[in-house]
């Protein structure tokens, strides 16, 4: 339906309109909208954000985004009005009584979270602590109320937006939380492209000598690619339409710098074994069509072992669907294809917040009947289990660390026998995939089946892995276990019962490693490489603030005098490194 017509003389009004067309905005939606934008306005008329721009200017690109995402006007009005209780003189009754109960709620909501803030002034233990605080109301909003999260990371994307404007150490500071917990938080709700706008706006700030040498060392790469996607297109498109399958778009995605970066670490920064630094899109109608193009890709050129991924079959933890495949495209070059159906790239893009736009329209009862989206959907257990495991942990430096490792990192799913998909931090053993299922079959762990063959326990796991884990009764943890486990809650549990056992207050002794080094790319990934396959814990890792350090502290969850000496014989091979000490600690 067009509102063409019915559009307000307001041209920054009618913009949130026209962003919301497709969500068929009806005329009371266009009065609330309308409200609340002038309401808005007026009670941050004079403000001025840092950079001079009208502090209203913020609000209402919130608000354009939620109603880009396809949220309802509801969600679109908090979003112009999530700042007014907390920087003007309105009170949150004010805006209950002018807005209703819901619409204050969610104001409310996204008031609450803006409290705790971390100032420089404060010594860091203190802001680590309030740090912790604000990340863990955030995890009790997800929870509770979806929306309000939906709010606070449209305003976080427009705060990166606008970061130049402010000081160096703020835009370090305020990179660093948006890159470790809000993009994170974005991914794991399935919105992978605001995940990967979030990262790529926190990069040149955390890392500047890292973009510079990225951003320099890709426009030839890009523009080769970009001729040769014109060559292969009209080929791709003539044997679809030879198998009936009939595209409702063929387009093409580069890959973001900020993860172009992450991947070049893993290769040593060889942008040639890149293969997906263009991927070529297939949007289709259905799922058939999307098997029947998969089919017709393979029929035109082989694909790479290993490289077929089927996200229909068995979806990513966080909703993601879609087929990948990597083929020898023309001239044998490796090229990556992502076949999917138009709500699929809907969701792929906007998460949860797609899925909010796809099952709220406008013409059913439920949507009249309107209800929060809470933490109760398959890609969101996760958010449960984290609400409940963070009860456990007292320790803000600890809850952070854990938060980061245990549900934040790149992620891996593995399958029990019965099916079921669990969500793990990339390079993940089979001892912390027990560990998840329930507390006593890791404690009982004595071995592991990966697609029905023995595997060591340090084996890490690989996406659709199936992983059978062997129990025996009378079954005691090992404390060689916290040389490889992942992640933080099963070393927690696997300490608390050696601890238990043997009545002492520590496991062990730890190491602390002091490394001279000179700077490069990939230096830290080498060192913890070293130090992996040694099977050797990291427990702490402290990184330099500046670009050319003098040293890296490293914390390591081993006394083993012999073993630490064969480690740092190693650790002196590492380029770059030019002296070590270590110390018991």
């Amino acid at each position: 339906m067009n509102n063409t017509n019915n559009f307000s003389s307001n041209p920054s009004l009618n913009g949130i309109y026209a962003a919301s067309e497709e969500n068929r905005l009806t005329e009371a939606d266009k009065k609330i909208l309308k409200e609340a934008y002038e309401f808005s306005q007026k009670a941050h008329a004079g403000q001025k954000r840092i950079s001079g721009e009208p502090y209203f200017n913020h609000p209402y690109q919130t608000a354009l985004q939620l109603a880009k995402w396809g949220l309802d006007a509801q969600i679109i009005a908090a979003g112009l009005l999530h700042d007014v209780a907390e920087d003007t003189k309105t009170t949150m009754e004010q805006i209950k009584q002018r807005f209703g109960e819901e619409t204050a709620f969610l104001v409310n909501g996204v008031t609450k979270l803006g409290k705790l803030k971390y100032r420089g002034e404060r010594a860091e233990e203190e802001k680590t602590k309030h740090r912790a605080e604000n990340v863990r109301k955030m995890i009790l909003a997800t929870s509770e109320d979806l929306r309000v999260i939906f709010i606070k990371l449209a305003d976080r994307l427009h705060n990166m937006k606008t970061l130049a404007a402010l000081s160096p150490q703020k835009q370090k500071r305020i990179s660093l939380e948006t890159s470790e917990i809000y993009a994170s938080l974005a991914y794991r709700l399935g919105m992978q492209n605001l995940a990967g706008e979030l990262e790529d706006l926190s990069f040149p700030y955390l890392y500047p000598e890292e973009y510079k040498w990225v951003k320099e060392n890709l426009k030839s790469h890009y523009d080769d690619l970009e001729n040769y996607l014109k060559k292969v297109k009209p080929v791709v498109e003539e044997t679809l339409n030879k198998n009936n399958v009939n595209p409702v778009k063929i387009d093409s995605r580069a890959k973001r710098i900020s993860s172009l970066y992450k991947k070049l670490l893993r290769l040593d920064m060889n942008l040639d074994q890149v293969y997906d630094l263009v991927a070529m899109r297939i949007i289709v109608n259905t799922i058939e069509e999307c098997y029947a193009a998969f089919g017709a890709i393979h029929q035109l050129w082989p694909p790479l072992p290993g490289k077929i991924k089927d996200y229909i079959a068995l979806p990513k933890p966080n909703g993601y669907k879609s087929l990948h495949t990597t083929v020898f495209c023309l001239d044998n070059k490796p090229m990556e294809f992502q076949i999917r159906t138009v709500q699929m790239h809907e969701e792929a893009e906007n998460g949860i917040a797609a899925h909010w736009a796809y099952t709220q329209a406008k013409t059913t009862k439920d949507y009249k009947e309107s209800k929060p989206i809470f933490a109760e959907k398959k890609e969101l257990k996760w958010v449960q289990q984290l609400k409940n495991w963070q009860k456990e942990i007292a320790d803000s430096k600890e809850f952070l660390s854990s938060l980061k490792v245990d549900f934040f990192k790149d992620r891996v799913f593995a399958i029990t026998p019965k099916g079921e998909v669990v969500d793990l931090p990339a390079g993940s053993t089979p001892v912390d995939f027990a560990y998840q299922i329930h507390s006593s079959i890791g404690d009982q762990c004595a071995g592991a089946k990966i697609n029905n063959k023995i595997v060591p326990l340090d084996y890490q796991i690989q996406s659709g892995d199936m992983i059978e884990i062997l129990v025996q009764k009378n079954k005691k943890p090992s404390e060689s276990w916290l040389g490889f486990v992942k992640t933080e809650s099963a070393k927690r549990k696997i300490k608390s019962l050696i601890h238990k056992e043997s009545g002492l207050a520590k496991i062990k002794h730890r190491t602390e490693l002091k490394i001279t080094a000179s700077d490069r790319i990939g230096l830290f990934k080498d060192i913890a490489a070293v130090i992996s396959r040694s099977h050797i814990n990291i427990a702490e890792m402290n990184v330099p603030k500046t670009a050319h350090f003098p040293a890296i502290k490293i914390i390591c969850d081993t006394s083993d005098k012999e073993k630490v000496e064969k480690l740092i014989l190693k650790l002196k091979n590492v380029g770059g490194v030019k002296e070590i000490n270590y110390r018991l600690v």
